[in-house]
């Protein structure tokens, strides 16, 4: 369960790390699209590994 809460923490600092980006026009080139992805793929890790859990529970 901590590892859930962690990866979610990771996530959404990723995700506000590449917002404050965009918003403040940080000059950082591909950077922010790299933070970006790694956000989404690890939201989509995660998904893809709780449903498996929960598939097994069932």
């Amino acid at each position: 369960m901590n590892g859930n809460i962690m990866l979610w923490t990771i996530i959404s600092l990723l995700f506000l790390l590449w917002l404050a980006g965009i918003i403040f026009k940080l000059s950082m080139g591909g950077l922010l699209h790299i933070i970006l992805i790694v956000a989404v793929i690890l939201l989509v890790f995660n998904l893809l590994r709780s449903t498996k859990t929960e598939h097994k529970s069932i």
